[in-house]
């Protein structure tokens, strides 16, 4: 991901982050696979809510979704996280540089 390509993807993806509940829903995803019964336990918060927020995770392309059965399972997009990790070095790597004289 390049740092201009990837700003529209990082917005959206730190965009879906900024919210403490999705944060919530991110970390409980971070141990693995789960299903919104697993999530509203963990995080005490009702179905409708949770699901509310499972879907902006899943247009910012966090994490993915698989239908067994009458279940769904949600789990996080490695590849979203490893993207965001590489815009975030490139930006860190950029602003390292030194300004030129001006004249």
């Amino acid at each position: 991901m390049g740092l201009v390509a990837g700003q529209t993807e990082a917005r959206e993806v730190l965009k879906a982050l900024a919210e403490p509940l999705r944060l919530q829903i991110i970390e409980s995803l971070s141990t693995g696979e789960k299903c919104v019964c697993d999530l509203m336990e963990e995080i005490s918060l009702a179905q409708s809510k949770i699901s509310f927020h499972l879907k902006v995770l899943k247009e910012a392309g966090l994490i993915t979704d698989r239908q067994s059965g009458r279940w769904v399972y949600y789990k996080l997009e490695v590849r979203a996280l490893m993207d965001l990790q590489g815009w975030l070095n490139q930006l860190t790597k950029e602003c390292q540089r030194t300004s030129s004289s001006c004249e």
